[in-house]
């Protein structure tokens, strides 16, 4: 659903899959993201999936955020924005999506092609008889 990758510190490169709201990030233990940066505060931000508007971004107070280099206490997420807390650089993402198989519905549509095209033969046999 959601996910983040931190671009820059130690951390740089690692990915993060969101699978429950709030998303907690900062220094703590306790968050859901343990990020240990400079400027990083313990709870340093909070991620919600709020109804009609979507993801939406809240910094602790006092704490520095900006989300495309536009400094924000709170603001709506979009994919592929940059989040920058203390030091560190973040970028949001959706998840990717995994495509369900889709074998059992094919055969079934095979199986009921079939179905038809034999019942159209066996009518058009009892026709011409």
């Amino acid at each position: 659903m959601l996910q983040l990758e931190i671009l820059s510190g130690k951390q740089a490169g690692f990915l993060w899959d969101a699978r429950r709201f709030p998303v907690r990030v900062g220094r703590a233990a306790g968050n859901d993201l343990q990020i240990e940066e400079d400027g990083m505060w313990d709870e340093h931000l909070r991620v919600e999936l709020k109804q009609g508007e979507g993801f939406v971004i809240t910094a602790h107070p006092g704490a520095l955020l900006s989300v495309n280099q536009s400094p924000v206490e709170t603001a709506r997420l979009r994919n592929g924005d940059i989040i920058t807390a203390g030091s560190a650089r973040i970028a949001f993402r959706l998840s990717q999506t995994k495509q369900r198989g889709l074998k059992l519905r094919e055969v079934f549509v095979w199986l009921v092609i079939a179905g038809i095209t034999v019942s159209q033969l066996a009518l058009i046999g009892w026709l011409l008889r």
